[in-house]
Formats: structure tokens, sequence, C-alpha cells
């Protein structure tokens, strides 16, 4: 039984609800698992635990900035341990970019981070374009438009393939065997 910490962050929630998907299948398989913000994972002794996942997910073409600097901080202890990372973006939503070596947000985090993770997984999100601000729906829309995506200002769509996260989650129970 391994002590598995999740780190997330997540700006409109996917993030957030894949982490807490990935820790009902992880605990299944009679692992323990925290999952927390990178907002409060400060409050933790991040050492203590056995695995390590980060996962982040992608507005305006970047993941957060609290994260890369949580890994540039932790990479000796990151790298120390069985680890995992997942990105979470909309782009994934085509399958010819839903893979790490295709999706150009992972590519391109990869490249500017010093951090190897062992394990690597790219999600599609959520468009959920009545919950945003005027601002964010505007220049969604717009990112929809010019990669042929969807535009209607009252479009609601969980790209999020499920089953694909279940097999992440079976990836990361299975980082100690």
């Amino acid at each position: 039984m391994a002590n598995i910490l999740i780190i997330y962050s997540s700006t409109d929630g996917q993030t957030q609800k894949i982490c807490h998907r990935l820790q009902t299948h992880i605990e299944q398989q009679l692992h323990q698992v925290t999952v927390v913000s990178i907002d409060d994972v400060h409050q933790l002794d991040v050492a203590s635990f056995d695995n390590i996942v980060i996962g982040a997910s992608i507005r305006y073409g970047h993941h957060s900035p609290q994260i890369v600097a949580f890994i540039n901080k932790n990479i000796a202890l990151l790298d120390s341990k069985p680890n995992a990372f997942f990105s979470v973006n909309v782009v994934a939503r085509k399958p010819e970019k839903s893979r790490p070596d295709s999706n150009p947000y992972l590519k391109k985090f990869l490249k500017r981070i010093a951090w190897k993770p062992k394990k690597l997984a790219v999600f599609a999100g959520k468009l959920d374009y009545p919950s945003y601000t005027v601002f964010d729906r505007s220049i969604i829309r717009m990112i929809m438009w010019i990669t042929k995506g969807p535009t209607d200002p009252q479009t609601v769509i969980e790209f999020t393939d499920w089953h694909q996260v279940e097999l992440f989650a079976q990836r990361i129970s299975q980082m100690n065997a």
C-alpha cells in the first residue's frame, strides 16, 4: 500500500474533478490518497508521501505558474519518488492531440521544466461558456472558432474521457509494483 499525494491546479474545477476520480480508483487498489490544491500544498510534508502526482489545467496556453514554481523548487524530491504528471486542456478533445507525445501544451511544458515525470497523461477538459466571465467567454470562443470547436455561448461540454482517467489511475496504482 502506497501513500500517494495528488497536487493539482484547476481553473474551472475540471482538473480537481479528475483528481477526485483518480483518488476513488486508486483507493480501490488499497492505496491511501491525499488530494490537495497547489494553493494548500505548503501545509503538507510532501516528502512523507511515497508517490507524487501533479495535475494542471491550461488557461490561455499555459499551466499555472504556481505548478511550475513548485516543480522547480522540488525537482530533487520529485525525482526521488515514483511520480506522474497530467495536463488538462480542451485541445485534447481532438484525437490527434490527446496523447502526451502529441499534445502541444504538454510538449511545450516539458521543454520548459527540468523535471522528467515518470508517467504522463493528457485529458480533455470541459467547455462551460455560461460559467465564464464575459472576457473569458469572448477569448475562449475566439480560440474555439480558430480551432474549429464549439462557439455557441450556451455550450457546456465535458470532453473528459473518464475511461482514460481510470486507466491512468491504474498506472499510478502500479507505480510501486
